[in-house]
């Protein structure tokens, strides 16, 4: 056959079956919906309102004066896009289903003893603001601390446009008086992060998926073959026009200065490698592709699971692997679709952290790897 006929027969049917998976996710997501709908029983919910196409799947929503942005990572609140993780795993039934057969619930203690005997050694976080607030880091719907609230004093149109490209290019001033409040350095890693870094010591991280663009990963010790930063990271920067990449640090001083960096190459501005809406996700986010399939234990610390595709991740781990929740509420598969291996320590993030690590056995460890490690930061800084 003609090279160009094998191709257009391949591409018209490569389009048809895609048309029909997108079919099948609507469904899905609308079943989905009425779940969610169901469980909150409250009008409020918007999940119905945003069915969308497989398409938009692997990018940040659209902005709108009804969604907010996540700064430090926490949400975007109204889209409730479906990743194609969980489209496979919900249609090829490698995910998680609803029926728990009446199985006996995990507790915490269960968890902690899977850990101890080795049963669970392919750990996968999921982490969000949460996760740094302790650190002093706001997230950004707190009313009066939270970062939303503070926008105001940027002089914007509205909140979203600080990390809208169309608004970034006509006016930057803006994102980098905001970024020099979050340019790594200025906060440090707190309990939990070293926890985590103690996981990855003991041989038990598979990866670190944050939401945070703070950059406390990092300076805790997690090594970046270890993290996949969902919402990117200050921690490198690119050129707007030549698209050459730098190392963030190189930057650090303009920011500081309240100077809008520049390359050196084309002067064209430099802008961090931190997704703005419309962007594409990074690269190394497509990981749990292969991550979460073999993962045999995922935590989720400090997140709504409100932001897509990063909150679908949770159901993408097989249905045989535990979960543990450590959040302030009950958010996400947790509150609408609970398993019987599912365990959610609800509350103050940190105090949540401290109980699994008592159970663990690993108190006075976790507290010497954090005393070295201030010291360090301590000695650093002078």
């Amino acid at each position: 056959m003609h090279w160009t006929l094998h191709f257009g027969v391949s591409a018209g049917r490569h389009l048809y079956h895609s048309a029909i998976f997108q079919r099948l996710v609507g469904w899905r997501n609308l079943w989905i919906c009425t779940q969610q709908l169901h469980y909150r029983s409250s009008s409020t919910s918007t999940g119905c309102r945003n069915l969308v196409s497989l398409g938009s799947v692997f990018r940040p929503p659209a902005p709108s004066t009804e969604n907010l942005a996540s700064i430090s990572g926490e949400r975007i609140q109204g889209v409730r896009h479906f990743s194609l993780s969980s489209a496979l795993t919900a249609f090829f039934g490698v995910g998680r289903g609803g029926n728990n057969d009446g199985k006996v619930k995990l507790t915490l203690k269960d968890v902690a003893e899977l850990i101890q005997k080795k049963k669970c050694h392919r750990i996968i976080v999921m982490a969000g603001a949460g996760l740094s607030t302790p650190s002093g880091i706001p997230d950004f719907r707190s009313p009066k601390s939270g970062l939303y609230d503070n926008l105001q004093q940027y002089n914007i149109p509205y909140p979203e446009a600080i990390f809208e490209l169309s608004y970034f290019f006509q006016n930057p001033k803006p994102f980098y008086m905001l970024a020099k409040e979050l340019y790594p350095g200025k906060y440090r890693p707190n309990y939990t992060h070293y926890f985590l870094r103690l996981l990855l010591e003991k041989g038990l991280l598979l990866r670190l998926y944050t939401q945070n663009i703070d950059g406390l990963e990092r300076v805790a010790g997690i090594p970046a073959d270890k993290l996949v930063e969902a919402h990117g990271t200050f921690a490198s920067a690119t050129c707007t026009v030549c698209r050459r990449s730098y190392p963030g640090e190189d930057f650090r001083a303009d920011v500081m200065a309240e100077q809008i960096p520049q390359c050196p190459v084309c002067t064209g501005i430099i802008k961090p490698d931190i997704v703005f809406f419309g962007e594409d996700l990074p690269q190394r986010f497509f990981l749990h592709l292969t991550d979460f399939p073999m993962a045999d234990l995922l935590f989720v610390i400090g997140t709504s699971l409100e932001v897509e595709p990063f909150a679908s991740l949770a159901g993408a781990v097989r249905s045989s692997v535990p979960r543990l929740l450590i959040n302030r509420d009950l958010v996400g598969p947790f509150a609408y679709q609970p398993q019987y291996n599912d365990v959610a320590e609800l509350g103050d993030v940190v105090g949540g952290v401290e109980k699994v690590v008592t159970l663990l056995g690993w108190k006075e460890e976790l507290q010497e790897l954090i005393k070295k490690e201030t010291e360090k930061l301590d000695t650093k800084g002078k």
